[in-house]
């Protein structure tokens, strides 16, 4: 039984959204699925032109050296999102935002087999993104993805395959990996344990 998230549509308006009113997905640790040592909660909705993500994070060390688009962010923090429209597994999108609000964005083929090319090549130029730092001490990311970059816009009932990730290192240096839905493994790329994301209009 896969885990399914309901992604509504809203009409309010551009940097308006009322996330109060959206429901919210924890993130566990992704081996096990038991509880994270820092929460994180992520929400996502919809307009005509895009998909919206939030991440909430508790953070208590941070650890963001890199610049450029595209560079090896999962080595450092970040979080993560994966988006597979046809629900194969064979080709599907990343999207990652670092502290220091670098974007890392990449279309992957993937054969299942144990082979994943992930082309960076590929830019969603219309991706918009925002990191900041609330005053209690969490980082909250925001990401709009627009639906010309990644292809059709969902109609009402429409179900795309997807995983939200986050990669913390805490003081001591030590990794440690959450998904909101676990892969069983310190691996990402298992699209057979990707959950729903279901679009209602």
């Amino acid at each position: 039984m896969f885990m399914k998230y309901d992604c509504y549509f809203f009409d309010d308006p551009p940097g308006q959204i009322s996330w109060h009113r959206i429901e919210s997905i924890s993130l566990v640790e992704v081996v096990t699925g038991a509880a994270p040592r820092l929460e994180t909660s992520v929400k996502a909705c919809w307009s005509e032109e895009a998909l919206f993500i939030r991440f909430m994070c508790e953070d208590d060390h941070t650890v963001a050296t890199m610049t450029n688009r595209d560079d090896p962010l999962f080595l450092e923090d970040v979080v993560e999102v994966f988006l597979d429209l046809t629900g194969t597994g064979e080709m599907y999108y990343e999207f990652e935002v670092s502290p220091r609000n670098v974007v890392f964005d990449a279309m992957i083929k993937n054969d299942l087999q144990g082979h994943i090319d992930v082309d960076t090549s590929w830019d969603a130029n219309g991706l918009e993104t925002t990191v900041r730092l609330e005053s209690n001490g969490r980082r909250t990311y925001e990401m709009k993805i627009p639906f010309t970059d990644i292809g059709q816009p969902p109609s009402d009932g429409i179900e795309w395959r997807w995983n939200a990730f986050r990669i913390d290192d805490d003081p001591q240096g030590n990794r440690h990996y959450w998904a909101w839905s676990p892969t069983g493994a310190v691996q990402f790329h298992l699209p057979r344990k990707f959950g729903i994301l279901v679009f209602h209009r």
